[in-house]
């Protein structure tokens, strides 16, 4: 079953158990998914709905922490639910180690030598991490990893 399929069940299911928060939290998923599909005229498949979901969790990991600092528990509160009912739907994060071993093997893969190579590296890398690891920490990494 694709992903964007097991949403949409998940979205039936909601409904008939009369979870409204949970419900809510996923049509707010779909509604998105839905808009880049009508944007762009194109049916999403799982990698491009993976990519979706990372942002849509990012999104929701600075709102958190801006509601945290601003005091606003109410709204920390409901940016945690969601973020933690979209953290269902992506694979397993990657640890430390093995994201650092991916990093490695990519790149004396493709024979990249310096900064220049990034570009080609994070290409090849983004199917592989995509909502399985924070693609910033992942760019710092490879980063670190071309400049030594």
């Amino acid at each position: 079953m694709s992903l964007k399929a097991r949403i949409q069940d998940d979205v039936k299911n909601a409904m008939r158990s009369h979870e409204r928060d949970r419900l809510a939290a996923l049509r707010l998923v779909t509604a998105a998914i839905k808009q880049i599909e009508v944007d762009k005229r194109i049916e999403l498949n799982d990698e491009q709905v993976l990519a979706v979901l990372d942002k849509m969790v990012k999104q929701r990991r600075e709102s958190l922490g801006l509601f945290e600092k601003a005091g606003r528990e109410d709204l920390a509160e409901k940016e945690r639910f969601e973020l933690d009912l979209i953290q269902t739907y992506l694979p397993e994060p990657l640890g430390a180690d093995e994201l650092a071993a991916l990093i490695l093997g990519t790149i004396e893969g493709l024979g990249a030598s310096s900064i220049r190579d990034m570009g080609q590296v994070m290409s090849a890398l983004r199917g592989q991490v995509q909502g399985r690891a924070d693609m910033k920490a992942v760019s710092q990494a490879v980063k670190d990893q071309l400049n030594s």
